[in-house]
C-alpha cells in the first residue's frame, strides 16, 4: 500500500488568477524539501538584488580562499612527501584535489543564494562520498590520507579567518 502525501496547498493561485497544480509528494522527505524549497523561494523573492560592490568583495574572498587553499595544498603535499612517501603524498594530493572542487561547488552554491534557485542541491556530499567509496574500492588508495586532503579547504578557512589576528596590522592591510 503505497501511501500518496499531497503537499499543503495542492493547488493555488498563481499572480494571474490561474490554477497551478504541483505533483503530489510520495514520501515525508519529499514534503520536508518542498516545503523548505518553497521558503527559500519566499525569502529569495523578498531580498534585494545584491550590489556590484558586495559581489566584487565575495569574489575576493572566493578567490582569496581558493588561493589559500591551493597554497596549503602545496606546502602539505611537500611535507607529506618529505616526511612518508610520494604514494602517501598522491593519496592526500587526491583528496586535497575533491576538496577543491567540493570548495568550488560550495562558492557557487553561496553566490546562487539570493538568487532563484529551484532545490536545495545534495551535488557537493555526492562528491566527498564518492571519494570515500573510490578510496575504499581502489586497493592503491589510502583512506586516511585521500580524507585529510579532503579536508584541507576547511583548515585554509581557519588560516585565512585567523590570518589578520597574527599579523601586525600594518602588514594585514597591505
Amino acid at each position: 500500500m503505497a501511501q500518496t502525501l499531497v503537499s499543503v496547498s495542492a493547488a493555488s493561485v498563481s499572480s494571474h488568477g490561474f490554477y497551478v497544480f504541483r505533483s503530489p509528494v510520495t514520501s515525508p522527505e519529499e514534503a520536508v524539501e518542498a516545503q523548505t524549497n518553497e521558503e527559500l523561494a519566499d525569502v529569495a523573492a523578498d531580498l534585494p538584488p545584491a550590489s556590484q560592490e558586495a559581489m566584487a568583495e565575495y569574489f575576493r574572498l572566493q578567490q582569496n580562499l581558493l588561493l589559500m587553499t591551493l597554497g596549503l595544498t602545496a606546502f602539505i603535499f611537500v611535507s607529506v612527501w618529505l616526511a612518508y612517501s610520494l604514494h602517501i603524498a598522491l593519496n592526500y594530493l587526491i583528496g586535497a584535489c575533491v576538496g577543491v572542487v567540493y570548495l568550488r561547488m560550495l562558492a557557487k552554491s553561496v553566490a546562487e543564494l539570493g538568487r532563484e534557485r529551484g532545490r536545495l542541491g545534495s551535488g557537493r556530499l555526492a562528491i566527498f562520498i564518492g571519494l570515500i567509496i573510490f578510496s575504499t574500492q581502489y586497493q592503491q588508495l589510502e583512506i586516511v590520507p585521500a580524507f585529510l586532503g579532503f579536508l584541507t579547504y576547511k583548515a585554509a578557512l581557519i588560516v585565512y579567518t585567523l590570518w589578520p589576528s597574527i599579523l601586525p596590522e600594518s602588514m594585514a592591510q597591505e
